[in-house]
């Protein structure tokens, strides 16, 4: 099934710097109640040149375990692998919904890599479009009952996609004095959960820690008939 995905990825792409898959084979190989999303990989594309998203694909499906994940098996920043910056957030975020990072599909919404949010350009919208072939192939065919967004960013994009309802239907707001909100939303047979970015809130924090959310969109997703 992973390489029904693979073919959704524009060829036009595959020269870019940028990545697509954030876990391997086996995430993306059966049904998951659960898809995490970033808005796109980040790094420098000009030091970063060689790791062009047709050969971070073409390592996915060749070489790398059919068991893996970026989050726990990749080092970032020359650190050991999951221990920098969000990896060790996201993988509380798993151990705490009882979800191996290397049996949950992860992706990106925009595949191409950039230093900062603000260098992707002005129309975004362009970008999602060329990757969204493979995000609504992967939806599709995995059916995954709640859809975890890392950002306001990727969670507006995603939701717009998705035709999602305006109105929330559950929060869950930091007890600390930022106050930031993670919100759920109802899209047709999804629940997207738009979550505090965990490359600067602190998932580990049980005052920023959005897990619990995470878990009742799971139960109440469970309890809802095809």
């Amino acid at each position: 099934m992973i390489e029904h995905f693979a073919e959704k990825i524009d060829p036009a792409l595959n020269r870019q710097s940028g990545k697509v898959f954030y876990s391997g084979r086996t995430a993306f190989s059966r049904p998951a109640d659960l898809y995490l999303i970033g808005l796109n990989p980040g790094g420098d594309p000009v030091r970063q040149a060689t790791e062009t998203i047709g050969a971070e694909t073409a390592r996915v499906l060749l070489q790398l375990p059919d068991r893996w994940s970026a989050y726990s098996d990749e080092s970032w920043r020359n650190k050991r692998p999951g221990t920098h910056q969000m990896q060790p957030r996201v993988l509380h975020m798993l151990r705490q919904l009882g979800r191996d990072p290397r049996e949950t599909p992860a992706s990106n919404l925009i595949f191409m890599r950039s230093r900062r949010e603000a260098n992707l350009g002005a129309d975004v919208n362009v970008l999602v479009d060329q990757c969204w072939p493979f995000h609504e192939a992967v939806i599709a065919s995995l059916n995954p009952k709640v859809i975890v967004c890392f950002g306001q960013t990727v969670g507006s994009l995603l939701n717009r996609k998705l035709k999602a309802n305006e109105r929330p239907i559950a929060r869950f707001v930091e007890t600390n004095s930022r106050g930031w909100a993670t919100k759920a939303y109802r899209a047709g047979s999804q629940i997207v959960i738009v979550a505090t970015h965990p490359s600067i809130a602190d998932w580990t924090n049980p005052a920023a820690d959005p897990t619990p959310l995470i878990q009742e969109m799971l139960d109440r997703s469970k309890g809802e008939k095809p």
